[in-house]
């Protein structure tokens, strides 16, 4: 198939055999990186921070050619951090081969892109015009922390990134964005028995659901982008409780509200039009309570078609930009002021589940157009237009 192919499922196999689950530290990948950057002749910076519970956590930042400041051409970005595994799964940190696919969890999301970003990154003789970066963050699974930490700081600019995600090869030039706001509903606690007594939070959250689902249904689908499929914001409610016993009038009830807005449209429109229904019902019942908290807030990213990063990766390919409904570290990179493109091996649709893989094929592709994308970017070389 390729003679990188050994070198390439090599290092997949060390990167799966390090448990990086997103509530462990991920610092034995940036170790094993560092190691293989710094020997390529990278400078390497370790950025650590602290996650939420406490855990130490490192993003890396890997920089050769160029002058102290400079802005990087090309930034290679890869998230180290991968979703639990099933204890069922008890080959999920060891790499196993069947059928031209390689199994293992990561595999597919995204060590298998780590692989062809370290093997191209490490092995590209060439001159080097402009800076080339490769960026490996934390986080990326519990909302793009990692990422955000960086832009925090400033750190990890330049001028175009190829932000590694399963893509099957096709380079993914916009995504929705991804919101999350948590919406609690007071009533008053009561003997169920008597009704009148009390409020029901769960039937206030009911009326609050109901409206809800009109609005998305109706208004939010007039503001449309049809390069998107569905090409509209979407809202879920994923996540309901409330009450403590069947006898007893609920006095609260919280649900979380999920909404994936598309590129130009305000972040806050869905929050605005979750407090119109909150006003609405205080006006029609008195005594209706509920508070509403934003719990994150991701932007959409929307690269121009004609960018060059995203035409350098579709005539590499062969593959014509598309859009995707998921999101990614785009951007975060486009804050940081790249032009930014979505590319990577392996299929989305088997990532996070037990058999996660990605096909060797792909890996021996991904590398390839990755070391074109480094000479094109980074080099003096313009990349071949074919496979």
């Amino acid at each position: 198939m390729s003679d990188t192919l050994p070198a390439l499922r090599s290092t997949l196999s060390e990167l799966v055999a390090l448990d990086t689950t997103s509530s462990r530290p991920n610092a034995p990948l940036v170790e094993l990186a560092r190691g293989r950057l710094e020997a390529a002749g990278f400078q390497v910076e370790r950025v650590p921070y602290r996650d939420a519970a406490g855990v130490e956590k490192v993003n890396l930042i890997a920089v050769k050619g160029g002058g102290a400041g400079e802005r990087a051409g090309l930034v290679l970005v890869g998230h180290t951090d991968c979703v639990p595994y099933d204890a069922a799964w008890t080959d999920a940190l060891r790499l196993t081969e069947r059928d031209g696919k390689l199994y293992g969890r990561g595999a597919c999301d995204t060590k298998g892109f780590i692989a062809c970003a370290l093997h191209a990154a490490t092995h590209y003789a060439g001159p080097l015009r402009s800076p080339l970066m490769v960026l490996l963050t934390a986080d990326e699974e519990l909302g793009c922390e990692g990422a955000k930490h960086l832009v925090a700081q400033g750190k990890g600019r330049a001028r175009h990134a190829i932000v590694g995600e399963p893509t099957r090869l096709v380079p993914v030039r916009a995504h929705k964005g991804y919101c999350l706001a948590e919406v609690e509903v007071l009533g008053r606690e009561g003997h169920s028995a008597y009704p009148d007594e009390g409020a029901s939070a769960i039937f206030r959250a009911g009326r609050f659901l109901q409206k809800l689902e009109t609005l998305a249904r109706t208004r939010l689908r007039e503001e449309r982008d049809e390069s998107f499929e569905p090409p509209f914001t979407t809202v879920n409610v994923g996540l309901i409780g409330g009450g403590k016993a069947p006898n007893v009038i609920s006095g609260a009830c919280r649900f979380t509200v999920e909404w994936r807005p598309i590129p130009r449209q305000p972040q806050e429109r869905v929050m605005e039009l979750l407090e119109s229904i909150r006003h609405e019902l205080v006006r029609d019942e008195p005594g209706y309570e509920a508070r509403i908290r934003l719990l994150r807030a991701d932007p959409a990213v929307d690269t121009r078609a004609d960018a060059e990063v995203v035409r350098v990766l579709a005539e590499l390919s062969g593959n014509a930009p598309i859009t995707v409904p998921f999101g990614t570290e785009a951007p975060q990179l486009t804050e940081l002021g790249a032009e930014a493109v979505v590319f990577g091996p392996g299929d989305i649709r088997v990532a996070h589940q037990t058999g996660e893989y990605v096909p060797m094929e792909d890996l021996v592709r991904c590398e390839a157009y990755l070391s074109r994308a480094i000479a094109h970017f980074c080099g003096a070389a313009v990349p071949d237009s074919g496979r």
